[in-house]
């Protein structure tokens, strides 16, 4: 008996070894790619991508506050992922998005203008303004009716047919083309294709031959190994998991009610809800919730503390 007791126990000890061994973190969980961003020599070799130059062309990627400035206080407040100065001055923020919210074109542009107009004072001159580019690595497809995987957005002149400025730019990279027949420059597509990664052996395959993707990928092992960063990870996962299935519990329970009492009323109140009791369970930040509930911090705090009494 005993020594059965303790056959199984090493067999659920191997097993527990076998699956730590395999566990890898998703780089399209945004905890996961923003710690990714940390590594210097992995910016460097994304963002050369983007900009279609060398690495070596690159002298320095600084990573600066990820919260742009306030010029009031009922101002709202921009919060930026990963947010990048090269040593020209150019400014780049890139964010890995895991879903879709509502109004997130007018997000996109907001967060552009913010560290845009972030870059000057009063007193300065026009000329110090740098460009500025706005980066979305989407884990949802905001372009469905085309096959492009990777677009480049910009000011254009309609009368003259050409660009109207570069000084600020808006890249987009929607990861779920990937699995379609997808179009897009090859170089691009690598680095989707390992932030689309979904297991060890498949992200190692893909960074294969890259001595930045190698890099990123032996971070990952790393971080993968990491007690601390694995209980971090694991729990943002969670919360996107919950996240995206109260949204849809949100919006089931939004389209009974709305049969009742208007279907747009139905589904805001449930999301509303929903997103309180994520806050509550610090799932999200207050940031994050007011954000996704499309109203000011201060607003949303009132709400809570509405639904408390």
């Amino acid at each position: 008996m005993r020594n059965n007791k303790r056959k199984r126990k090493t067999q659920n000890k191997r097993r527990q070894t076998a699956r730590n061994e395999d566990f890898i973190m998703k780089p399209s969980v945004d905890w996961c790619f923003k710690e990714l961003m940390r590594n210097p020599k992995t910016r460097k070799g994304f963002i050369a991508v983007l900009l279609q130059v060398k690495p070596e062309e690159i002298d320095e990627t600084i990573l600066l506050e990820n919260e742009l400035p306030k010029e009031a206080e009922e101002e709202k407040q921009g919060i930026l992922d990963v947010h990048v100065c090269l040593a020209d001055g150019m400014q780049i923020d890139i964010e890995m998005q895991v879903f879709y919210v509502e109004y997130w074109d007018e997000r996109l542009i907001f967060y552009l203008s913010k560290m845009y107009a972030g870059q000057i004072k009063a007193g300065e001159s026009y000329r110090i303004l740098k460009k500025c580019i706005q980066v979305s690595v989407l884990n949802f497809e905001r372009f469905p009716d085309d096959d492009f995987c990777y677009r480049t957005v910009h000011f254009w002149d309609e009368m003259a047919g050409k660009k109207y400025t570069d000084k600020l730019e808006i890249q987009i990279l929607e990861l779920p083309k990937l699995q379609k027949k997808a179009s897009g420059p090859e170089d691009v597509m690598e680095w989707m294709r390992f932030f689309r990664g979904q297991n060890k052996e498949e992200l190692k395959e893909v960074a294969k031959g890259n001595e930045y993707l190698e890099g990123a990928y032996e971070d990952l092992v790393k971080m993968s190994l990491d007690e601390k960063k694995r209980l971090q990870y694991e729990a943002r996962e969670k919360a996107i998991l919950d996240y995206r299935s109260n949204m849809e519990g949100a919006r089931n329970r939004g389209f009974q009610r709305g049969m009742e009492q208007g279907f747009e009323r139905g589904i805001t109140q449930g999301e509303q809800s929903m997103l309180i009791q994520l806050y509550r369970k610090n799932r999200l930040t207050l940031e994050e919730a007011a954000e996704e509930a499309k109203m000011p911090v201060e607003e949303f705090q009132k709400l809570v503390e509405s639904k408390e009494e």
